[in-house]
């Protein structure tokens, strides 16, 4: 059966993505828009749009055109929103890539997505330089000042207005952010400018910030959640947006406590740490109105624990990059709530469970493949129609790949996945890529990389290998730790006599996950 959800459907405006995020921000005027927490620096919704209009004018008269993809290589800086929304209104492809990346990583991105320009830090320069090196672009900018790249305050200068170009929401692309789908390398997700505007629309209409919220912006902007959930959303509601670079538990603390933080919208090892860390109770968190946990599932015990501590209303939801990424999300009033759920399928969404062996359709509280249709659908993987056809059916069904059921009361819960990918503190790590790279090391025979469950980072890779060479696990973890983004490390090493796979030569993934959790009891 479908599933629909509980909420009447909501209009969704046919605009772009700018347009709409910041129709409100001139009228706003002086009121914060994004505060770099450690620093105090602080951009006004007034000077934010200000500064889109003036980089998309600069940007224009360096030859940038609609079309062209411009990637952003950084952690969460006031001018990620102005590079973001000057590209897109500029009919421009933001590519958001992991400030984590190494230079090969990036320069994979790079190429399959064709950029032509890079922003970035510069602490990161020297590895954006040299990802350049291996799929050149056009131009380099920076974020403040480094040798070897245009600051990008350059692009801030003048008052021109930008060009008018011409953007038809529904089929012109604003966002390729990168995901592993279900399974495989990582791939460009197309997202349009209405996949975007419908999913802040839809969330909007479940979720709405309260006149003075100020919002905790610790989790990446270039993950989905964050680009969508922490950044546009919140500016589109008028929200002030403390950000973070990146993660450190006293400093989150301390600066929850020092700007009145309201709202925090965060991953499950956050919960954990907010629910039994003993240093929260070193700072005065109590303007904290709600926590929303989202990007992996959230145990019921943990959420509970966390709402009792700090007093304050704390839910989940449940997403996809491919989904834009809201598709369900806990009701605000707490007589809704259901402790452990991913909440209700948020406006103009429909969910199907489907027995991933048979191909039926499941009814209420049945355990199957949870699929998803609605607005904030992606449009596809770029360069790949193999892997879209894959995860997107003929009826705009997405396969998410995770495994869940919906309730009678429309209560959505995801349970364990189907896909391969392994969530660590909910970043997204293909075994394949890791299995590439054991591989490539000569004293490896055959690999094969399975998560196991660890308390605090939810999952962790470990590698299974088959040797036809003398080598320590410790040898075979630094190989390719060296090689990969810190959240992708391997943590365990365990030699086997041979990895099981199917006739087609498929790793029997799911058979080595199930001996893991036998043997470990976990």
């Amino acid at each position: 059966m479908i599933f629909r959800s509980t909420y009447p459907d909501v209009d969704i405006p046919d605009v772009s993505l700018p347009a709409f995020v910041l129709k409100g921000a001139t009228a706003l005027g002086n009121k914060p828009a994004l505060i770099d927490g450690p620093t105090g620096r602080t951009l006004s919704y007034a000077d934010l749009a200000r500064s889109v209009r003036r980089a998309a004018a600069n940007l224009a008269r360096r030859g940038f055109r609609k079309g062209d993809v411009f990637a952003i290589y950084s952690p969460n800086v006031l001018e990620y929103a102005v590079a973001l929304h000057a590209v897109a209104t500029l009919g421009g492809i933001a590519s958001t890539a992991n400030p984590l990346s190494t230079p090969r990583e990036l320069a994979l991105q790079l190429k399959d997505a064709r950029a032509a320009y890079l922003v970035t830090i510069p602490e990161l320069l020297d590895h954006a330089l040299e990802a350049t090196r291996q799929e050149p672009v056009k131009e380099v900018f920076v974020f403040g000042e480094a040798a070897g790249a245009t600051p990008f305050a350059a692009l801030l200068e003048g008052n021109d207005a930008p060009p008018a170009v011409a953007i038809n929401p529904r089929t012109d692309l604003v966002a390729l952010p990168y995901s592993s789908g279900t399974t495989g390398l990582p791939k460009g997700v197309m997202l349009t400018h209405r996949n975007l505007v419908a999913n802040i629309v839809q969330t909007s209409a479940v979720v709405q910030a309260t006149e003075g919220e100020v919002s905790m912006a610790v989790l990446p902007f270039y993950h989905i959640y964050g680009f969508t959930v922490l950044l546009n959303i919140s500016l589109y509601q008028g929200v002030t947006i403390v950000s973070m670079p990146r993660f450190d538990l006293e400093l989150f603390l301390r600066l929850m406590q020092d700007y009145a933080i309201t709202r925090a919208n965060v991953v499950p090892p956050i919960v954990l740490a907010l629910a039994k860390h003993p240093s929260v109770a070193k700072y005065d968190l109590h303007a904290l109105l709600s926590i929303n946990s989202g990007a992996a599932p959230l145990d019921a015990s943990v959420e509970q624990a966390c709402s009792e501590r700090l007093k304050c209303f704390v839910a989940q939801g449940y997403g996809l990059t491919e989904t834009s990424p809201v598709v369900s999300t806990t009701p605000v009033d707490p007589a809704r709530r259901r402790g452990g759920s991913a909440g209700l399928l948020i406006p103009n969404t429909e969910c199907q469970v489907v027995d991933p062996a048979s191909g039926a359709e499941l009814g209420p509280g049945e355990l199957g493949e949870v699929w998803i249709r609605g607005p904030q659908v992606m449009t596809g993987y770029l360069n790949n129609p193999e892997a879209t056809a894959a995860m997107l059916d003929a009826d705009g069904w997405l396969h998410t790949g995770d495994i869940g059921s919906v309730d009678a009361e429309g209560y959505l819960r995801v349970v364990d996945r189907l896909k391969e990918l392994i969530k660590y503190k909910g970043y997204q790590v293909a075994p394949a890529e890791l299995e590439g790279l054991l591989l490539t090391h000569p004293a490896v025979a055959d690999a094969a990389v399975i998560p196991c469950r660890d308390i605090e980072a939810g999952e962790v890779p470990k590698a299974l290998v088959v040797l036809k060479g003398v080598v320590t696990p410790e040898e075979l973890m630094a190989f390719v730790n060296q090689q990969v983004a810190p959240y992708k490390k391997i943590r365990q090493v365990e030699v086997v006599t041979q990895i099981p796979k199917s006739p087609s030569g498929k790793i029997l993934r799911r058979v080595l996950v199930e001996q893991e959790r036998t043997r470990t009891g976990s």
